[in-house]
């Protein structure tokens, strides 16, 4: 424990933009087939390094098929909350869930070039204390690791709902359920919080058997995947509203509220909508009279391809939808990143009218009967997946595996794990860097990335920025 507060813990989003930049950044590597062990590369962003965008450390664990998928801080800026918060705390550790296997990892990263595993959770005592399977977002709350889970319990994770269990933030013991009433909530996905305002929002994937083994066509086209999303009284730990998309919009993903925690809006990605292919984003919030809205305010049209240039999966379509697979929020709530990895685009919408979002920048890399190459000349399998972005909002970083098994469907002629960054305009804009190309070792995937110091989709924060 420190004696002051750990300097990379900030009261507002404006304060943390002015930190000292990210030195190095943290991302997974999955064996997609199981038969290597899954890792965290650390990877040298330091401007003039004679490293600069090389992995210059790795940890392995000792078990295989874990598959790494989202990983988290065991403390960040919530830390500061004045009412619970545990603010002499260190961003110390990485909460890394295998989200196969239901371990977990919690990985000491102090000293990133000296990175190690300090403490491994196995999946017996999850079950045991919260009958939930599959671990899968992190957030680091001001009273504990708050963890998501996408199944239940039993071998196929379907014995009751999933949801989300609370881990100590020092001992990482976990210590039990969340929810005290679910209400209408099965499924589960991601979430976040306004901490000052008291709410959590919670979304949609499906359960084990409908993404373990690949994308189960006859449950997408008959809108079985999930499609709503829930509100939370965050301390009542009650599920006060539940507010569904409509069922043609399968798959409600990311949720991405307002950093500035006096705004009471954020953003939800959907994968696909059933009736014409599109992707949207849905932007919600809270009205006068205290209730929550949401409405469409972003598509993105499938682009028409040639049955034979297609999967199998999608050459009855004749079209390649966006699947829009991830989305992140730079800190000062201005620029939202969209990354469409089935055509094989990254979107940067200016939201500072969240109700009239304005597309800013675009970049194509890898994609679906697309390919499109590295400015370096070097591929890029699949498309641009999970997006990071730097505190300054000015360097986004994303890599390109969705889910293992969801690869080998939409991309069954692609392999490989790179990493790459643009860089924003100062007016917006978006520009791929051609020095920055991370290639990860032969049959390892990468999936989450999280920046030294904190990111845009880690920190919860306290305090308005002034």
């Amino acid at each position: 424990m420190n004696l002051r507060p750990d300097p990379t813990f900030h009261a507002s989003p404006k304060l943390a933009m002015q930190a000292p930049v990210e030195n190095y950044a943290f991302t997974v590597m999955l064996s997609p087939d199981g038969s290597q062990s899954d890792g965290i590369a650390v990877v040298d962003l330091k401007s003039g390094s004679d490293t600069y965008g090389q992995i210059v450390h790795q940890v392995i664990v000792p078990n295989k098929g874990d598959e790494f998928h989202h990983f988290g801080w065991n403390a960040c800026s919530s830390s500061l909350s004045p009412l619970t918060g545990h603010a002499f705390l260190e961003r110390r550790y990485l909460i890394v869930p295998g989200i196969r296997s239901s371990r977990i990892y919690v990985i000491d990263v102090k000293d990133p070039l000296k990175a190690k595993i300090h403490k491994t959770i196995e999946p017996e005592e999850l079950f045991e204390k919260t009958g939930y399977s599959r671990p899968h977002t992190i957030h680091c709350g001001p009273e504990g690791i708050y963890v998501s889970c996408l199944g239940g319990g039993g071998k196929d994770g379907t014995d009751g709902p999933p949801g989300i269990f609370i881990m100590d933030c020092e001992t990482f013991e976990i210590i039990g359920q969340y929810e005290m009433d679910r209400g209408k909530q099965d499924k589960h996905y991601d979430f976040w919080w306004n901490l000052p305002q008291d709410y959590m929002v919670s979304s949609e994937w499906g359960l084990p058997p409908q993404f373990e083994n690949g994308i189960v066509p006859e449950d997408l086209l008959s809108n079985k995947y999930g499609h709503s999303i829930h509100f939370w009284d965050l301390r009542a730990r009650k599920n006060i509203q539940t507010m569904d998309f409509g069922e043609n919009y399968q798959m409600a993903l990311e949720i991405r509220p307002a950093h500035d925690p006096t705004k009471s809006y954020g953003f939800c990605g959907v994968v696909v909508d059933t009736t014409n292919l599109q992707g949207a984003i849905f932007t919600w919030w809270r009205d006068d009279d205290g209730v929550w809205q949401s409405k469409k305010t972003i598509t993105i049209d499938p682009r028409p391809e040639k049955p034979e240039n297609l999967p199998p999966l999608l050459q009855g379509f004749e079209a390649v939808p966006p699947l829009v697979t991830d989305i992140d929020l730079s800190l000062d709530d201005k620029y939202l990143y969209v990354a469409c990895w089935g055509l094989g685009e990254m979107h940067q919408y200016d939201v500072s009218d969240p109700m009239n979002p304005v597309l800013a920048g675009k970049v194509e890399l890898g994609g679906i009967a697309r390919g499109a190459k590295h400015p370096n000349g070097e591929n890029f399998a699949f498309g641009p997946q999970m997006v990071e972005i730097s505190r300054d909002g000015k360097r986004v970083f994303w890599t390109n595996s969705l889910y293992s098994t969801w690869d080998d469907q939409f991309y069954p002629d692609d392999e490989g794990g790179q990493m790459v960054m643009a860089d924003v305009g100062e007016n917006g804009g978006l520009t791929l860097n051609k020095d920055f190309y991370v290639n990860f070792p032969d049959g390892l995937r990468s999936h989450q990335i999280r920046l030294e110091g904190g990111d845009c989709s880690t920190d919860s924060f306290c305090y308005p920025s002034v």
